[in-house]
């Protein structure tokens, strides 16, 4: 990576079009443009494209091998999921599991790449039970989660008319879930 800017791939939101869960990754990915990095967002309108992830042997769809290139190429990645009944939802899931595309490459799934996660719920309990289980995720996936995981309670209007932040404590959530992935992609990239 020396002598580029990181790209930081986004994964995330909901499958309904402006989702609370796609604008506060789209403001991490702001972020993470801010510090110097390039980013690429795979949100609700791909997530809703994905196929479900079947595990028999076949050939990938489009969408599958967009999603497995980007894991590749991506040096850091910010997965955003809304809180569903205390886990991630099931677009987020599926997309995580169609990382089994990249099971027999030199660095599998998301092996040495800083992650960081972002959720939404309405309410504390739903925020960390699934910010838990995102997290516990990424591990089995072999990816670092950054240290700070942001949660942000969705039982109100979270965003202004043009997808800021609207309470400073969230926007300083995002902001350090970005910074984190990011400085942890130059981090890497100078080793």
């Amino acid at each position: 990576m020396s002598g580029r800017r990181p790209l930081i791939l986004g994964l995330g939101g909901t499958i309904r079009a402006g989702s609370s869960t796609e604008k506060a990754l789209m403001c991490a990915l702001r972020r993470a443009e801010a510090l110097g990095a390039e980013t690429r967002l795979l949100g609700g309108e791909f997530l809703g494209s994905l196929p479900i992830f079947d595990p028999r042997p076949s050939a990938p769809s489009e969408a599958q091998l967009t999603l497995a290139e980007a894991i590749r190429a991506a040096d850091g990645v910010i997965v955003a999921s809304p809180g569903y009944h205390g886990s991630i939802s099931g677009v987020i899931k599926n997309a995580l599991d169609t990382l089994e595309l990249t099971s027999k490459d030199p660095q599998p799934y998301l092996t040495a790449k800083p992650v960081g996660t972002i959720i939404t719920a309405a309410g504390a309990q739903a925020g960390g039970t699934t910010l838990m289980a995102l997290r516990a995720i990424i591990h089995a996936l072999r990816g670092w989660p950054t240290p700070f995981g942001a949660a942000l309670n969705a039982g109100g209007d979270l965003f202004d008319e043009i997808g800021a932040c609207k309470d400073d404590k969230d926007a300083w959530q995002l902001d350090t879930v970005a910074e984190q992935v990011v400085e942890f992609a130059q981090m890497k990239a100078r080793r």
